[in-house]
């Protein structure tokens, strides 16, 4: 049985909690240094998840700030997560942005694009 994965955020790296019920939320600031390496807990958790993934996976990106290296590794990871489709289960992107943070709502539309896949876009104030 797979366990919840949980990384508590510093002033440079987000709050990551992976459950295997199929909610992972990556929230708060990514401008870590060392971004491959810090990650790589994540990686491996989602590895093993697509294999057995649940019946619906949502994805919660709740993001302040993050810079071109994180972005890369998101990317990375939600393309990962894309592969739950082929044990014919589902996803959800769920993208946040502060009312106005225009550069965060168009980062994920970018993303959007790039994966290829339909992200529910939700305004917070």
């Amino acid at each position: 049985m797979m366990k919840e994965l949980r990384i508590s955020p510093t002033k440079n790296s987000p709050e990551i909690i992976m459950n295997p019920n199929g909610m992972i939320k990556i929230l708060g600031r990514s401008i870590h240094e060392n971004v491959t390496e810090y990650f790589e807990p994540v990686e491996a958790w989602i590895a093993e998840y697509i294999e057995v993934p649940a019946d619906v996976t949502c994805v919660d990106m709740n993001l302040e700030y993050f810079n071109s290296a994180s972005a890369k590794v998101f990317i990375h990871l939600l393309e990962m997560i894309k592969h739950v489709s082929l044990k014919n289960k589902k996803f959800i992107f769920n993208w946040y942005y502060e009312d106005g943070d225009e550069d965060i709502f168009e980062r994920g539309e970018y993303f959007a694009v790039v994966l290829d896949v339909p992200f529910n876009f939700i305004k917070t104030s």
